[in-house]
């Protein structure tokens, strides 16, 4: 039998997608961009008996940053995973826009990665894979053995993220998603910030980055 789970909390202003990921024979998990409603998230993490060992944040604009707090004060052994390149962005409430959509805060992770760190959590081995474009830090998780790429505001499904937020850049995110991201098997199902789920193939052939030569 397959351990692996993945549940999708949908929240905030912008409808964001956080991710609950777990085996389910070992109950830890790994929350994916708390991006608000802390008590929902906190809730389904009961609901489904999990005890979170670890955040981890593919970017750190507002809509994906907003509970981390909460859940911290809930679960005082956790541990707050960003991308080094990140850094600067969590810690400015300008660019992370928390000044512009309520309090602005800044954020501090417990610890940095960098392109090519493997996270062992939650019984899973996480690939951090840096894809620059969305926001200079931005980052994907690849969690081989369960064909599962989460994109954050990467690659969604037939689009992809903004680059008009601050460190954003549209040549980045292009190379980002097909030198990076189209690599990866087409079977790999993609869950991204946004909207529905996807697959690598499904957007090597449908996605407009395909698409795009220069």
């Amino acid at each position: 039998m397959n351990n692996f789970r993945i549940r999708t909390c949908t929240v905030g202003m912008v409808g964001t997608n956080c991710y609950l990921v777990y085996r389910e024979d070992l109950k830890k998990a790994v929350i994916v961009d708390p991006g608000d409603n802390g008590a929902h998230i906190l809730n389904k993490c009961r609901e489904y008996g999990i005890i979170p060992e670890a955040i981890v944040l593919t970017h750190g604009h507002f809509d994906h940053i907003l509970a981390v707090e909460e859940i911290r004060r809930a679960f005082k052994e956790i541990t707050v995973y960003a991308a080094e390149k990140e850094a600067k962005l969590l810690g400015d409430p300008r660019l992370n826009m928390t000044g512009s959509y309520g309090t602005g805060f800044s954020l501090s992770p417990d610890c940095l990665v960098k392109d090519g760190d493997v996270l062992e959590l939650a019984g899973f081995k996480w690939k951090v894979l840096e894809t620059p474009g969305h926001t200079a830090g931005s980052v994907c998780l690849w969690i081989e053995e369960e064909d599962v790429l989460i994109s954050g505001d990467t690659l969604f499904a037939e689009s992809l993220g903004r680059t008009d937020f601050p460190t954003g850049n549209a040549a980045e995110i292009i190379h980002s998603i097909k030198e990076r991201l189209f690599i990866l098997p087409d079977e790999t199902m993609v869950y991204p910030g946004h909207g529905e789920p996807t697959t690598i193939g499904h957007e090597k052939t449908h996605n407009p980055v395909a698409f795009y030569n220069r």
